[in-house]
């Protein structure tokens, strides 16, 4: 029994001391799974990151510090595991080679950057200025049905895709706890503006966007860059494709560089088919948090979905509903999709057990591209365009991020990190380049095996 425990435990590092959560608490982390994702590594920087504010976290934590902690040998012994991980250069996979020592440089001035923006009020909340979004989404969704009633079908529809990515922003900044310190309130409200008004998932989205924040582009363990089977980025990517349709769809992959701008409307359809499945299997879940929330995720999409019937109901007639249905929905993609893959997909991953992972600062930086701001695109990709800054401090509202990149940059300067930030289709290239690679070896490995044949 004492073995099954030690396996379902959970050891990390957070404050310079190593803890040991037991698979009970593991399950009843109010954050679901993405607690798993700093097994065996410093958790001390993501832990302030995903908590800023919260004094039950924080007096969580401090109890785990008191009765949880690892003898000296044990800590010694995951110390030493830590400094012997190294990373393999591969095709689109970068190796973390920055010493030791330099780490804890960097981890004590990112701590001074963290407390300098704190002291600073950035990570307050703004309720204000977040009510001030909803209202502008309010504003599109009263067009689009001022559009459809007067019989502008195609106008209606297209000002609502723009509405759904404007509302995705904004659900975003709810799930990751920016305007209200009441947890509480922002999943309440992140639950109508995910859920009902987009029909996309909350539950699957933190569970699945907490994980890319955790991990970002760290292999096997963040989602985002595990598209199999319709593209790949890293050659292991290549070893996945075993099911007949797999293989088929394999013959394409030596042509995705070209295909993947095509593909970004489908990304909405994708994502409501997952938050469809997430949703409805959640009351089943290992995490009490996502069979707590089950029930109101369920209503919620349920609610959206027949709003949207009872709108295409008095569309005049079905190819107008088939095109009304199409139009949204694309376009929708199409504008959440060129900005969700352009800061991550352009930069290189790391390997899965790379010690990345004990500098949250590097991991966040070195994995991320800003796109260059304007008034414009700083409405348009809902700040996402501070990526750096976003993935550095997800609690922090999107109307101080442009202030705090003045930080982040002088913090690079200082340590020797290059700051990603270039024009879209400079960025947009680098991403194509990535894909392009894994396009290459897998016509090089199709060549080679109808040689062997």
């Amino acid at each position: 029994m004492e073995a099954e425990r030690k396996s379902a435990a959970l050891r990390f590092k957070v404050d310079d001391q190593w803890v040991e959560l037991s698979e009970s608490q593991i399950f009843k982390h109010p954050g679901g799974p993405v607690i798993n994702q700093y097994a065996g590594s410093d958790a001390t920087a993501i832990f302030h990151a995903f908590h800023a504010g919260s004094a039950k976290a924080y007096k969580q934590l401090s109890g785990i510090k008191k009765t949880q902690t690892l003898s000296e040998i044990e800590s010694k012994e995951l110390e030493a595991a830590v400094a012997r991980r190294s990373d393999e250069v591969d095709i689109n996979i970068a190796a973390y080679d920055i010493s030791i020592e330099q780490e804890k440089k960097i981890v004590a001035s990112f701590e001074r950057l963290r407390q300098e923006v704190t002291a600073r009020g950035w990570m307050e909340g703004a309720p204000l200025y977040c009510t001030w979004k909803i209202f502008e989404s309010v504003i599109l969704l009263a067009i689009v049905a001022a559009l459809q009633y007067h019989g502008w079908y195609m106008s209606s529809a297209l000002v609502l895709g723009l509405a759904w990515q404007q509302l995705g922003w904004i659900a975003h900044e709810y799930s990751h706890q920016q305007p209200f310190k009441n947890r509480e309130t922002n999943d309440t409200i992140a639950l109508i503006l995910a859920n009902f008004v987009q029909g996309l998932s909350r539950d699957w989205w933190k569970d699945k966007h907490n994980t890319h924040h955790a991990a970002t582009n760290v292999v096997d363990q963040d989602g985002d860059i595990e598209v199999v089977p319709l593209f790949s980025f890293i050659p292991a990517d290549l070893k996945k494709y075993k099911a007949p349709i797999e293989k088929f769809i394999l013959r394409f992959i030596p042509y995705q560089h070209l295909y993947f701008t095509l593909a970004l409307p489908l990304i909405r359809y994708s994502w409501v088919a997952q938050s469809i499945l997430f949703a409805f299997t959640e009351q089943n879940s290992k995490y009490r948090v996502y069979r707590r929330n089950a029930l109101g995720e369920q209503v919620a999409l349920v609610a959206h979905w027949a709003v949207i019937a009872a709108q295409l109901y008095y569309l005049p007639d079905n190819w107008t509903r088939f095109w009304y249905f199409f139009v949204s929905q694309s376009l929708c993609g199409l504008l959440l999709g060129h900005v969700v893959t352009y800061s991550h997909n352009s930069v290189d991953k790391y390997p899965a057990n790379s010690r990345i992972l004990n500098n949250f600062a590097c991991l966040q930086i070195l994995t991320t591209r800003n796109m260059e701001p304007s008034r414009f695109i700083d409405w348009f990709w809902g700040g996402l365009n501070y990526q750096i800054e976003h993935h550095l401090f997800p609690t922090m509202p999107r109307c101080y991020l442009n202030d705090c990149s003045k930080l982040v940059k002088a913090f690079c300067k200082e340590n020797g990190l290059e700051y990603l930030v270039d024009d879209y289709f400079t960025g947009y290239a680098y991403n194509l380049k990535q894909l392009e690679k894994i396009a290459e070896l897998a016509e090089e490995q199709a060549r080679e095996e109808v040689r062997a044949d």
